[in-house]
């Protein structure tokens, strides 16, 4: 039998995202269609970084001689920036998912926005916004309304600030007005980490999920999915694009929306050098057409999560696509 280890958990602010993800891995892992194939391993990094084995804590070097491959369900900062990947290289374990540069560039929201423009993506202009450091005689509001008065000569309002790294939708503020921008800095939003301020397009929210090398397809598109939220939430709140919202899949989209959402799908997965899977999410403004948000490499596989309802729409599960997903690792 193969021996799977399920990486989940980690430090990462989407520590309990992780946990579901990999718990729903292992519960198919250990189901009738797969448990004759696979032997699977529980792999839980706890938030201090300790691993653990089977709710053991053990050594990085036991963990690799235990498994013939590792499954990455890690979410956030070391599971999907390229960290947990270095490591699994330097041990020359395969893994699921993008290779440790290719994460790092889809992880870090930038970067991305760099390489849709070179690949001839439309992408919201956007500006960079260091994390804070306190200047001596310089308070906070003065800070807040400098900042704010830089952005607002540059870009148009609405803006939306989001933390250069880290997850789909997590820690975004939506600022409609310039007094909202000034509160979104002395609120904190770059206290931590620097910070990326785009354009707001209004518009239909668009995802599509791509698989390599299933079904006869190099790149497989999954079908293009609407997500319509709660009356008076936007897209870039978490909790409502990944927990009430309404995923319509496949979405109300007009043929030609269908076909360019899936050549730039494609384009995004294979221009980054993406590997297994991914999934990017897009705005279609109703006159300027389609722009990317941004690229998962590591999407969730929790009941409520996307690519297993994308799967569902063109007859298949989740426990083919693990399979699947391993054998590309192993073939790696």
């Amino acid at each position: 039998m193969i021996k799977v280890g399920v990486i989940r958990g980690g430090t990462s602010s989407e520590y309990e995202v992780s946990l579901k993800t990999g718990a729903n891995v292992l519960s198919h892992l250990r189901g009738d269609k797969l448990n004759k194939t696979y032997k699977a391993i529980d792999i839980f990094i706890d938030k201090e970084g300790t691993w653990h084995i089977n709710g053991k804590p053990v050594s990085i070097e036991q963990v690799f001689h235990s498994v013939d491959v590792i499954f990455n369900a890690l979410h956030g900062d070391f599971g999907e920036d390229g960290k947990v990947q270095q490591i699994l290289d330097q041990w020359k374990i395969p893994y699921t998912g993008s290779g440790a540069f290719a994460s790092a560039l889809g992880y870090n929201k930038v970067l991305a926005k760099e390489q849709f423009t070179s690949l001839g993506v439309k992408t919201p202009g956007h500006i960079v916004v260091p994390k804070y450091e306190e200047e001596a005689g310089v308070d906070m509001e003065s800070y807040a309304k400098k900042i704010a008065k830089e952005i607002h000569s540059k870009l148009a309002p609405s803006w939306i600030a989001k933390p250069l790294s880290g997850g789909s939708s997590v820690g975004m503020k939506m600022c409609k007005t310039y007094p909202e921008l000034i509160s979104a800095f002395l609120e904190g939003v770059n206290r931590e980490v620097d910070v990326l301020v785009e354009e707001m397009i209004e518009g239909k929210e668009a995802t599509v999920g791509v698989v390599d090398n299933f079904r006869g397809k190099k790149v497989y598109v999954l079908p293009s999915t609407e997500i319509q939220l709660p009356k008076g939430k936007d897209f870039f709140d978490y909790e409502a694009k990944y927990v009430s919202a309404e995923y319509i899949c496949p979405g109300n989209f007009s043929r030609k929306e269908k076909e360019e959402l899936e050549k730039l799908a494609t384009l995004i997965h294979e221009g980054l050098s993406l590997s297994h899977y991914s999934r990017s999410d897009f705005i279609i403004h109703p006159k300027k057409g389609i722009y990317a948000l941004e690229v998962n490499t590591l999407p969730g596989l929790t009941d409520h999560s996307l690519i297993p309802k994308m799967l569902h729409a063109v007859g298949s599960d989740v426990p083919t696509f693990i399979d699947h997903i391993i054998k590309l690792a192993l073939k790696k």
